[in-house]
């Protein structure tokens, strides 16, 4: 499974949908919230850096992530983390876990939480 790099189309969510109806969807989600940035005390689900949770039929697992900044000292480290939260989850077959910077990740894609325990609310 690769993440679909064709342009946009018109009017087109610059993030793709989730598969939120699927059944192992909230369990990914909390294997999600259990990886952190090591420099900011917030999971990365709250802070908004999982774009996409794609679940096919077969339970492969695609998960579309950005980083708070390109230079991330941990970018090449993080979706490693996320794979082994994701893949000892009952019923995974396999999981991808890919880097994107479109749209760029900004301060408004955290959770009202996130922004909470950072003091930005």
């Amino acid at each position: 499974m690769t993440a679909d790099t064709s342009p946009p189309l018109e009017g087109a969510p610059l993030i793709r949908p989730s598969s939120t109806d699927h059944p192992l969807y909230d369990q990914v989600v909390e294997a999600c919230r259990s990886v952190y940035d090591p420099e900011i005390p917030v999971n990365i689900y709250d802070l908004g850096l999982v774009y996409t949770v794609d679940i096919s039929p077969e339970n492969d697992v695609l998960v579309l992530m950005s980083l708070t900044a390109p230079g991330c000292p941990v970018a090449g480290e993080m979706p490693g983390w996320v794979a082994d939260a994701v893949a000892p989850l009952p019923g995974v077959k396999t999981v991808n876990v890919e880097l994107v910077w479109e749209p760029p990740w900004g301060m408004e894609m955290m959770s009202d939480e996130a922004r909470l325990e950072l003091g930005f609310m």
